[in-house]
């Protein structure tokens, strides 16, 4: 059931949230049918669900539906739920109550998360019961208001063989890119990621503070900096970190270093970012001036 498989293959989804609303719309459009939209109780959660259900021509439950006819169903809860989610979800194949009963459900069924810190083993629960698992992480970022494309995302997989089958298969037909992970790798993965979108961000609430500081409101200052931020990024896209670097640090102008570092005593958090950052520059990024440079920095780190 792989090659063209989307017309063919039925999910569904645990978790309305930011990535489950993304990842729902996304297999409804590459033609895959989203039978159900399962929310962990009521009130807001089910509302969101019954939101995303109708949007994606599925029906919205809570908890362990009566009926759950699928092939893969697809955890967007946050970590610390997985497990317990998947759980919750062992008795929904009709309510079975018997262990046998149980495997016989999930046999030949997949379950996937979408944890990018947690391996496989969050599903072992359903594992046990004969379910083919797999962790399927996307390089992305979702937020409240925003739902990305998941066209051109990377997704690192990790799992058994039949799950993961699948789960490359589906990320070809979402336009994604497959790779596979290491399990022991994917707390570093989601680490890398959290430096690509969490901590970038928190990077820019940063630089926020210095426009204060410079008698600029944060609304303005987030308009001002976006031409700048795009042409950053489309340099480092075209030419790599080396050939997007640019300032005195890159030029080894070691005076304006210095008096970045004088007028920043003012904003103590933003001063130890511009610290960190700058010693990382001297490490990894071009630099002239670098011993003079970094002497300075050290200097004012103690």
């Amino acid at each position: 059931m792989l090659p063209g498989m989307a017309g063919e293959v039925r999910f569904a989804i645990v978790g309305a949230g930011n990535f489950g609303s993304a990842l729902a719309v996304s297999l409804r459009r590459a033609g895959y049918t989203i039978d159900a939209v399962i929310a962990h109780s009521r009130g807001a959660s089910f509302r969101t669900a019954q939101t995303l259900a109708k949007e994606v021509g599925a029906r919205a439950s809570v908890g362990r539906p009566a009926m759950l006819d699928v092939d893969v169903v697809w955890f967007c809860v946050p970590d610390g739920e997985i497990a317990r989610a998947a759980e919750k979800l062992d008795q929904a194949f009709g309510r079975v109550s018997t262990k046998k009963a149980s495997q016989l459900a999930w046999k030949g069924r997949v379950a996937l998360h979408s944890s990018g810190a947690l391996t496989s083993d969050e599903l072992a629960a359903l594992r046990k019961r004969g379910a083919s698992v797999a962790s399927v992480h996307p390089m992305m970022t979702f937020v409240r208001r925003s739902r990305p494309s998941l066209a051109g995302v990377s997704f690192a997989i990790e799992g058994d063989a039949a799950a993961v089958r699948m789960a490359r298969q589906v990320v070809k037909d979402l336009g994604g890119e497959a790779y596979a992970i290491r399990k022991k790798d994917k707390a570093v993965y989601h680490a890398w990621g959290t430096f690509a979108s969490p901590l970038f961000t928190a990077l820019l609430a940063t630089t926020e503070q210095v426009a204060a500081a410079a008698g600029v409101n944060r609304k303005a200052a987030r308009r001002r900096m976006i031409p700048i931020l795009q042409q950053t990024l489309a340099n480092y896209a075209s030419f790599g970190a080396p050939g997007a670097f640019s300032g005195p640090i890159v030029r080894g102008d070691v005076d304006t270093v210095k008096r970045h570092l004088r007028v920043l005593k003012t904003a103590p958090v933003a001063r130890n970012v511009y610290l960190s950052l700058a010693l990382a520059a001297l490490r990894y990024l071009p630099t002239k001036n670098r011993a003079a440079i970094e002497k300075v920095l050290r200097s004012t780190r103690r």
